[in-house]
């Protein structure tokens, strides 16, 4: 069930589900969470149940504030602090060590927790609500509210379309960024970061003061979290990703045959049987439109997403990232 999520009553009403254990759907500025109360281990099992996703695969925890933040982190290193004053409210998880009793479901069993302060304005009034609430409700286990390992919704109509209608969904229009938050752990005595998004590594360490280290370059294994398996936001077609010199030949040898090609691409010229949709030259623009333009294709029934690589920059590394998990799948 859709309703207004910029209205006080729908606001009110997805607090009050909340807090009887129940699951909201609701906008983030990066992609539609679906969420229930992270300190309800019960609540969050349905999260997983909902979207068929294994139970140990670890959720984002969504708080209205820095100061709430403590409640489900045993601790807040310096260069979190850093991070949240920089990023927070914005697409930024960190990740931290967790309290023991609290958000155990959430984390999927680890010592160590994610979380985000969201900057759209219904998430911000439903988290504020549901810290109201009776009883209260400290913060929104929240991963992406769609089928486990499938394309992410930016719309309260993608939302709708993959749950059962009484599910309720907060619409606060379209979202603005488009792809999910980086996630940064801040567990191992170093900045890594473990999903980029539309935030780079340059700005990250402009706020840190730190080199941030990828993954390979650490000795320890890193904490498993949100949306880093290697097959994930993958539609129905295949997605295949191309250069821009292969894309266009492989399009002039199937010429009129291609019309079970979809194509995203930002160079090619002609692209005569298949569906074709311009990518953007500006990232961010390309990441507030990637996954409704998957959507889009697999509404058309094409069997084949053909993508041409974006460019191996910084502001476009959260771009490529989804593109090669998709594709993975």
């Amino acid at each position: 069930m859709i309703v207004d999520g910029h209205a006080e009553s729908s606001i009110q009403q997805a607090a009050q589900v909340l807090a009887a254990g129940g699951q909201v759907a609701f906008p983030t500025e990066t992609v539609y969470g679906l969420g229930a109360n992270a300190g309800d281990d019960g609540a969050v099992a349905g999260i997983f149940a909902a979207k068929g996703r294994p139970s140990d695969h670890p959720l984002i925890v969504h708080v209205p504030d820095a100061a709430t933040a403590s409640r489900f982190a045993a601790q807040v290193p310096p260069v979190a602090q850093k991070l949240m004053a920089a990023f927070w409210p914005g697409p930024l998880t960190l990740i931290l060590p967790r309290r023991p009793e609290m958000g155990a479901a959430s984390a999927g069993g680890q010592a160590t927790i994610g979380l985000r302060c969201p900057a759209h304005p219904v998430a911000h009034a439903l988290l504020l609500a549901c810290a109201q609430a009776n009883p209260p409700v400290l913060g929104l286990a929240a991963p992406s509210a769609n089928r486990f390992g499938r394309v992410s919704p930016t719309t309260a109509q993608h939302v709708a379309g993959e749950f059962p209608p009484d599910l309720l969904v907060l619409d606060g229009g379209a979202t603005p960024v488009g792809i999910e938050s980086a996630i940064v752990d801040c567990t191992r005595g170093a900045p890594v970061l473990l999903r980029p998004g539309t935030l780079t590594r340059e700005q990250i360490e402009a706020a840190c003061g730190e080199r941030v280290r990828l993954p390979h370059e650490m000795d320890s294994a890193a904490p498993r979290a949100s949306g880093t398996l290697e097959s994930h936001y993958a539609p129905n077609a295949k997605v295949r990703l191309m250069d821009a010199r292969s894309l266009q030949t492989a399009l002039d040898v199937l010429g009129d045959d291609a019309k079970a090609v979809a194509v995203y691409a930002r160079s090619v010229q002609r692209a005569r049987g298949a569906r074709l949709r311009r990518m953007p030259d500006d990232p961010a623009e390309t990441a507030r439109q990637l996954f409704a333009v998957l959507r889009e294709f697999d509404a058309a029934g094409v069997k084949l997403i053909w993508v041409e690589t974006p460019p191996d920059t910084p502001e476009w590394e959260g771009v490529r990232d989804r593109l090669r998990r998709a594709a993975a799948g």
